[in-house]
């Protein structure tokens, strides 16, 4: 296959384009921007595309908003993105235009070469590939979406004053209930969306999240 490597770090970047040619493909552009890549695409018009979600010049997405780019100029263009993290908003834009051809990984697994290159093979034939920690978040953030139609009139209240910003003590003021109601009320909420005690992850944040995309 031909094939364009995006990724602003050279020991990654080279590494892969060694590791392309090992197995027989041929790389035609190795970039470390997300301009750079668009123009590659655009120019080389390769069998798929490998790029890192955070690239210059931001280090943001801007690896992942070249690869939307250049599937807008060139529909259905075969992109390959890896990404340090877990970001469910990335693989939902990724996935946006409902064409295929795409896939979202972490990094880790370019380690597990022989998963690494069939993924890349199934994404330039066509496929979706999703990393299965990235099909976990989504799931997950699913359900916590469809538990917001569990949640009482009461505690929707809350979890509205919560995505304000309210502190327990300002919702208590404004709904005129104490403060340990407003504590059994927030316990509630985290049960229903499905939010554990977790020292990893902020409940607070996620339950505003989710009532947010809901």
């Amino acid at each position: 296959m031909r094939i364009v490597v995006a990724d602003d770090a050279v020991l990654l970047r080279e590494g892969l384009v060694r590791l392309l040619a090992e197995d027989g493909h041929e790389v035609v552009a190795a970039v470390g921007d997300g301009p750079a890549l668009v123009e590659a695409v655009l120019a080389h018009r390769p069998d798929v595309s490998v790029v890192d979600v955070r690239m210059p010049p931001t280090h943001t997405d801007d690896g992942l908003r070249a690869a939307i780019t250049a599937r807008g100029q060139l529909p259905g263009a075969p992109m390959l993105v890896l990404s340090q993290y877990v970001e469910v908003s990335y693989a939902a834009d990724l996935l946006a235009d409902g064409s295929g051809a795409v896939g979202y990984l972490l990094k880790d697994r370019v380690a597990r070469i022989e998963e690494f290159l069939d993924t890349l093979d199934r994404v330039a034939h066509g496929a979706t590939v999703l990393d299965p920690q990235v099909i976990a978040q989504l799931l997950a953030g699913q359900r916590r979406g469809n538990a917001l139609g569990a949640l009482t009139v009461r505690e929707r209240q809350i979890l509205a004053l919560m995505a304000e910003g309210c502190s327990n003590t300002a919702i208590a003021r404004l709904l005129v209930v104490s403060a340990s109601a407003v504590e059994k009320n927030i316990g509630n909420i985290f049960a229903k969306l499905g939010l554990p005690p977790d020292d990893a992850q902020h409940r607070r944040v996620l339950a505003v999240l989710t009532y947010l995309r809901g």
